[in-house]
């Protein structure tokens, strides 16, 4: 199966900007910013991000507003001061060198599993499995039967001992590849897919799982809150403003911001304080800016 995924891999995976480098701090930064993100919106931001902080000492100087402001566009802004944060250790800690170890990885800011072998294996040449929903879906599907064949320890162990260690990269980026154009989580398309003669979902397995996921027609589903009346839209316009100012000025975020009132902009800046995202002005209502350490 790793001989066809990896010959596929070679003629038709997918072409982005960050897979051309092997440079730990660019590798992390791209695995970062491909958290929760669509990877065709990464490329463009990836290379401004690393044209603006090229280097770990560069970010872990920046000031987080600075940080914040080149994030804008790739959303759950958290990430941003994470990946500031861990900028801050490699250079304080480990002397501006990203340490190659999975567990030293995971200790960092924001670095869950996932990031921390994908940046091993795709930075050092690690033969560690770096295990998303994609990935799940390929070796879960291609080596059981089921979708939710393995317990996530076994998973991982699964995903471990598959690494062919000559291509550790290539496997990460070929398995993810594979799970996002072929192993779709509905409809998947067997028939085209490079694994499809080694795996089980496809050979056996296939109907039976479909068969056992139909489930009743749902019921009629009350119409959701647009987009614009929730929380989320309201923090995001909030910060969207606060990048627009310079310096250390504050600024006065005065209510109705949409169809958010006073006092809902009052919680949401509330809750954009307590992550970090943004500093209240002390007695001085809805004045906020971008954190400046």
């Amino acid at each position: 199966m790793a001989a066809s995924i990896l010959a596929w891999y070679d003629r038709l995976g997918r072409i982005l900007p960050f897979r051309g480098t092997k440079d730990p701090y660019l590798v992390l930064v791209s695995e970062v910013m491909a958290q929760q993100t669509q990877i065709g919106r990464v490329g463009d931001a990836w290379r401004e991000f690393t044209t603006t902080f090229p280097s770990f000492e560069r970010l872990a100087a920046a000031s987080p507003a600075d940080v914040l402001r080149a994030w804008r566009g790739l959303g759950y802004n958290r990430r941003a001061l994470n990946l500031w944060r861990a900028a801050g250790v490699v250079v304080e800690a480990h002397g501006g060198v990203l340490p190659s170890d999975v567990t030293a990885l995971e200790r960092l800011p924001g670095i869950g599993p996932y990031t921390a072998r994908a940046v091993a294996a795709i930075a050092f040449g690690a033969p560690v499995g770096a295990v998303d929903t994609n990935v799940r879906r390929v070796l879960s599907r291609s080596l059981s039967g089921a979708i939710d064949g393995f317990s996530t320890a076994d998973l991982q162990r699964v995903a471990d001992a598959s690494v062919p260690t000559d291509r550790p990269a290539d496997w990460t980026h070929a398995l993810m590849d594979v799970g996002a154009t072929f192993c779709r989580t509905r409809k998947p398309d067997c028939e085209a897919c490079p694994a499809r003669r080694s795996c089980r979902y496809a050979s056996e397995a296939g109907s039976r799982e479909q068969a056992a996921v139909v489930r009743p027609a749902p019921k009629a589903r009350v119409a959701a809150s647009p987009f614009r009346s929730s929380s989320r839209w309201l923090r995001g316009r909030i910060l969207d403003r606060l990048r627009e100012i310079d310096g250390a000025e504050w600024h006065d975020l005065v209510a109705p911001i949409g169809d958010h009132d006073g006092p809902a902009v009052t919680r949401a800046l509330s809750l954009l304080a307590a992550e970090g995202l943004i500093e209240l002005q002390p007695g001085a209502g809805l004045r906020a800016r971008l954190p400046l350490s």
